[in-house]
C-alpha cells in the first residue's frame, strides 16, 4: 500500500476532490482524518470508509476560524500520534466582479483560500518535524497559474497559494519535508456549477461550460477521482524526490 499507516488529515473532505481523496488514501493505507465544516456529510464519508474496515476519524471545523485550524492538526496528533501528510484543500470561489466588490466576499475567499492554508500549515509543520519529515500538499488552481476571468479574487489568493507553495519548499526541505501544490482545472464536483453559472454575473452556465471544454484539448472537464490520484501521487513517497512543484490537472488547458 502506498501510503501504508502514514497520518493524513484532509480539509474539505466531505465532498468533491477532498472526498476522493480521503477515499484513495484510505485505500492505499492511510490513517485519515477528514475535515469539513458540513458534519452531516462529514460523517457519511467517514462512516463509509470505518464500515468498509478503514482506519478514519471526523473532525467538524470552521477553518475561517484560526483557531479551528490549529485545532484540527492537535486533534490528530493527539488521536493519532503524529501527523505524516497534510493535503490543505479547503476553498472557496470567490465573487468574480472587483468594481463592486463586497468586503466580506473578500474576506471570506481569502480566509478559506489562503489564511487557513498559513494557520493549518503553520500548526502541521511542527508536528512533522517531530516525526522527521512529511508532505504537505496545497489545493491551488489552473487559476494560480494562469489568470481567471471568472474569479479574480479567487485567482488572486491562488497565486499566493502557490507562492506560499515555492517558498516553503525551499525553507523545509531540510527538515524532510516536501511542499507541492496540485492545480485543478474544470473539475466536476459542485463548485464547477459555481464557476461556470456566476449568478452575479448573469452567466449562461452551459455556455460557458461549453467554451471551457473547448479550450482543452482533452475536450472534457475531470473527474474528483483524477484529481485524488495526483493527490496521492505527491503525497506519497513516490514522490520522494519532488517538492516545490505546482502539478496541473487540467485536460491540458494550460500547455495552450
Amino acid at each position: 500500500m502506498r501510503l501504508n499507516k502514514k497520518i493524513a488529515l484532509v480539509t474539505a473532505a466531505a465532498s468533491g476532490m477532498g472526498r476522493a481523496g480521503v477515499t484513495r488514501f484510505a485505500h492505499e493505507g492511510a490513517q485519515v482524518v477528514a475535515v469539513d465544516v458540513d458534519e452531516k456529510n462529514l460523517n457519511t464519508v467517514v462512516k463509509g470508509l470505518t464500515d468498509a474496515g478503514h482506519d478514519a476519524i471526523g473532525i467538524c471545523a470552521d477553518l475561517t476560524d484560526d483557531t479551528e485550524c490549529a485545532r484540527i492538526v492537535t486533534d490528530t496528533v493527539q488521536h493519532y500520534g503524529g501527523l505524516d501528510l497534510l493535503w490543505n484543500h479547503v476553498g472557496h470561489p470567490g465573487y468574480s466582479r472587483v468594481e463592486d466588490l463586497d468586503a466580506a466576499d473578500y474576506e471570506i475567499t481569502m480566509d478559506l483560500n489562503l489564511r487557513s492554508v498559513f494557520r493549518t500549515t503553520g500548526a502541521a509543520i511542527p508536528a512533522m518535524q517531530s516525526r522527521g519529515g512529511g508532505s504537505i500538499l496545497f489545493t491551488a488552481s489552473i487559476a494560480g497559474l494562469i489568470g481567471s476571468p471568472f474569479s479574480p479574487v479567487y485567482s488572486a489568493a491562488k497565486w499566493a497559494v502557490n507562492g506560499l507553495m515555492a517558498s516553503l519548499a525551499g525553507r523545509l526541505a531540510g527538515d524532510g519535508i516536501r511542499v507541492n501544490s496540485v492545480c485543478p482545472g474544470p473539475i466536476d464536483t459542485p463548485m464547477l456549477n459555481v464557476f461556470m453559472a456566476r449568478p452575479d454575473q448573469n452567466a449562461d452556465k452551459e455556455a460557458n461550460l461549453e467554451m471551457m471544454k473547448g479550450n482543452i484539448p482533452l475536450k472534457r472537464v475531470g473527474t474528483a477521482e483524477e484529481v485524488a490520484n495526483a493527490a496521492l501521487f505527491l503525497l506519497s513517497d513516490e514522490a520522494s524526490y519532488i517538492t516545490g512543484v505546482a502539478l496541473p490537472v487540467d485536460g491540458g488547458f494550460v500547455s495552450k
